[in-house]
């Protein structure tokens, strides 16, 4: 072999590490790959990189399950239906060894490409939408980091959420995701892990030998599920754990009577409409059959991970009576509730358990996070279509309501209005399941994901059942990843913390606490000052390959990016925008502050108010950016197909951060903690996370404005009518006209007047416009403190190395000390 290629004799089979990662990539290319390493090109390296880091990640897994099942220790399976984990390569590198990183880097540079080149070629796994998707990616990798014993479950979706083009007339088309379209390479597929999932059919009750009544599902319709591992590398850490993935696979994917017979469709009927269970994440809602489908969905996946958690503890010799001290099922949102009847048909009517030994079991296993208090964002489902397709589940859930509300009686006697409050069954609605409240009600604790949303969540859509249950409820604080945040996403500030604390920084970000002093220290803030820079010219360099936008970096970059919604009040923003503009145009001459005001994010495809959100920052911008009075001094960019590697390419660029949502609908926020992290100062109103992290920072290093929480309750129960607030601002109404008449849409001068018809129609819910003069107000401020580039730089740095909190390592120690009960395995 020569010196080109390397030594590949017995390069297979060792321990990865950075002194022989060369050898190692050159051997997986030819014995593994088959590729010549003078001929191959960036997706080969990419593949042979990725082989060589699975199989030594598949190594540490097989490791760490064999400590866990000798430890004989409680697990916590994380429930989710989306996860967004981002590119596993340069995660993965990282994680495994300090220098293992920088050796692959200069392997592959050898072999005449880089490495940020080759890491492109990963797709970013097409399995989550917004923050809850990457809240429990962050927690999957805290788990690992914290040598938690621990499996997160949910779908592996062929299409994951869309991907998100801009039109010309600057509206948001979906398009299907292409993340599968190239073999993962990340994924070990697990044939052994294959369960049956029912639907349909009906429930017939026999009595047995003993008398007892035993009760069988019959007559369903047959579906598998599969699983799909993704290893997941805590950060210099032995443990891997693993996120597990169903797709969906029918029983008899290929009838050859049908085909034989000239019936081509029907002879995968079977096939397509089990693999349709896997092939979207949240389809659209708006017709009967996506409603079934998300229905089914949720279904699918739950059935399929309990059925593998069950299988996984009989075969290590556990009781089911010990379930409870040897795992905690964490349901992440409402969409995993079915678990709770689901648990119960396995102990009741697969395992024979009585009902009441199963439901004492069960009641100590579940924990449900809840992440919003929007009404219509707590899923209900139609009696019906339970009673189509989950006829037993119903059965159970009314038994479990019936026990339920006996419970309640106790406690309120003749107290019937709380009784019909609290059901499981919303009577009112046309009879339907509320799955929150099974969440409650099936839960040993229940938990809110920052301080102000725990404190509403127990005044306003759980009241009722904390006052019965006030144990039952707790808060734990979001937060992320500082690994994916900080280490891989800003490496220069990385390097810069890491100059000055070691590296214990990486899994104890309450390190940064003794750089404290750091804010006023002008070297610091230099250097600081000097990599925020180097980071903006990489955005802009991203904004003119995406957006065909050239901006400046030396403007201050005004970053609102995350799911599109009207509470999330990207409209305000806007309104900024314009009246902005205005001023510029009213008085060129005038001093102003350049700004780059950058957009992302996706709006769900039947949400159509959020679409025409999308269409008008985009006409906005267009007009915007090629006035010529306007002359560069406000320019406005909408990122397309927003994602986590998007993300790590924004947040270390970011001067403002937008967390701007009207008070008491945030549940938390994680991009606050993304972007102040980075050094990102936040304009926000006293909303989620934002509280916390004004206190932490302090008041004077972040700019807060608008109503709180309960101002706009308030503000709500007197009668909103935002029309008086339009009459008494002459700007805010001379910007609204604008919209209205087709300024920035004037090849369909109508476009926009659905939007401002919202913003103005009487009991708005957002209250949009009642703080657009108090968030004016605080952009003012922003400006003023940005001509002085050495405060913004100290309150950046203040920002910054408060941070320590909002770690997602430290949310994960409070879920393992105060609902889990779980502890590591060295």
């Amino acid at each position: 072999m020569n010196a080109a290629t390397g030594d590949l004799d017995g390069a297979a089979g060792r321990t990865l590490h950075a002194g022989n990662i060369r050898d190692v990539l050159l051997d997986r290319l030819v014995r593994v790959l088959g590729r010549d390493p003078e001929r191959a090109g960036p997706r080969d390296i990419y593949e042979a990189l990725a082989n060589a880091v699975r199989e030594e990640l598949s190594a540490r897994w097989v490791a760490t399950q064999r400590r866990v099942a000798r430890a004989h220790v409680k697990r916590i399976c994380y429930l989710s239906v989306e996860f967004l984990p981002g590119r596993a390569l340069i995660n993965a590198l990282s994680s495994l060894d300090g220098d293992l990183l920088q050796a692959t880097r200069l392997a592959v540079q050898d072999l005449g490409f880089d490495l940020e080149t080759i890491a492109a070629e990963e797709h970013d796994p097409g399995l989550g939408n917004g923050g809850l998707g990457r809240l429990a990616a962050c927690f999957l990798d805290s788990l690992a980091t914290l040598q938690y014993p621990a499996i997160g479950y949910g779908i592996r979706y062929d299409y994951g959420i869309f991907t998100q083009v801009i039109n010309a007339d600057g509206s948001q088309r979906e398009i299907a995701s292409s993340w599968l379209r190239l073999r993962d390479p990340w994924e070990l597929t697990r044939p052994e892990a294959r369960y049956e999932i029912n639907f349909g059919g009906r429930c017939l009750a026999e009595t047995d030998a003993a008398g007892r009544t035993r009760h069988r599902w019959i007559e369903t319709r047959k579906m598998l599920a599969v699983g799909f591992d993704n290893l997941v590398p805590g950060n210099r850490s032995p443990t891997v754990n693993h996120l597990r993935l169903w797709s969906g696979r029918a029983v008899e994917p290929f009838k050859v009577g049908e085909f034989n017979a000239g019936n081509y469709p029907g002879a995968v009927a079977d096939q397509i409409a089990a693999k349709n269970l896997s092939r979207v994440l949240y389809p659209d809602d708006s017709t009967p059959q996506g409603k079934e489908l998300r229905f089914c969905q949720q279904y699918f996946f739950v059935s399929a991970s309990l059925q593998d958690l069950l299988a996984t503890l009989l075969a290590e010799g556990r009781a089911l009576d010990d379930l409870p001290d040897a795992v905690a099922i964490q349901l992440n949102d409402t969409h995993p509730s079915l678990s709770i009847a689901e648990l119960m048909r396995l102990l009741v009517d697969v395992h024979d358990l009585e009902w009441e030994r199963a439901y004492g079991i069960a009641r100590r296993v579940f924990g449900y996070t809840n992440h919003t208090l929007l009404p219509e964002a707590l899923e209900t489902w139609p009696v019906s279509l339970f009673e189509r397709l989950l006829p037993r589940h119903l059965a159970i859930i009314y038994q479990i309501n019936r026990n339920f509300l006996d419970e309640v009686s106790a406690h309120y006697p003749g107290d019937i209005e709380r009784r019909r409050r609290m059901s499981i069954i919303d009577e009112d609605q046309g009879r339907r399941v509320r799955m929150a409240h099974l969440a409650v009600v099936g839960s040993r604790r229940v938990n809110g994901v920052a301080k102000l949303h725990s404190t509403l969540m127990t005044q306003t859509i759980f009241a009722d059942f904390a006052a019965l249950w006030p144990e039952r409820f707790t808060n734990v604080t979001n937060g992320i990843a500082v690994r994916r945040w900080l280490k891989q996403s800003n490496p220069g500030l990385s390097t810069l913390l890491t100059e000055r604390l070691g590296n214990a920084w990486e899994n104890d970000l309450e390190e940064l606490e003794r750089l404290r002093d750091a804010a006023d220290d002008p070297d610091f803030r230099r250097r600081f000052r000097a990599i925020k820079l180097a980071n903006k010219q990489r955005l802009v360099n991203a904004i003119r390959t995406r957006a065909g936008i050239d901006v400046d970096e030396a403007s201050l970059f005004d970053v609102q990016v995350k799911r599109i919604h009207e509470y999330k009040r990207q409209l305000l923003n806007l309104l900024h925008v314009v009246t902005r503009y205005n001023r510029i145009r009213r008085d060129p001459a005038a001093p102003v502050v350049p700004r780059t005001v950058i957009f992302a994010g996706k709006a769900a495809p039947g949400y159509h108010m959020a679409k025409a959100i999308i269409r008008l920052i985009n006409n906005v911008a267009r007009v915007v950016n090629s006035d010529p009075i306007v002359g560069g001094r406000l320019k406005v960019v909408f990122l397309p197909d927003y994602d986590v590697s998007l993300a790590q390419r924004i947040m270390p660029a970011a001067d403002l951060s937008e967390q701007i949502s009207t008070a008491g609908m945030e549940a938390s926020g994680t991009g606050n903690m993304k972007l102040a992290l980075n050094g990102a100062l936040t304009i926000g109103t006293l909303d989620g996370a934002n509280i916390e992290i004004r206190d932490h920072v302090g008041a004077e290093h972040v700019f807060i404005f608008g109503m709180t929480a309960e101002e706009v309750a308030a503000h709500r129960a007197r009668g909103y009518v935002p029309s008086d607030l339009v009459r008494a601002d002459a700007e805010l109404a001379e910007t609204l006209a604008m919209i209205d008449a087709g300024y920035f849409t004037p090849d369909n001068v109508a476009d926009a007047k659905s939007v401002v018809d919202r913003l103005t129609c009487d009991g708005e819910p957002f209250f949009v416009l009642a703080d657009f003069r108090a968030y004016l107000e605080a952009q003012e401020r922003v400006d003023a403190l940005y001509l002085d580039a050495d405060r913004w730089s100290r309150a950046a740095v203040v920002n910054c190395v408060n941070m320590g909190f909002f770690s997602s390592d430290r949310s994960i120690r409070e879920y393992a000390d105060n609902i889990w009960n779980i502890r590591p395995v060295i």
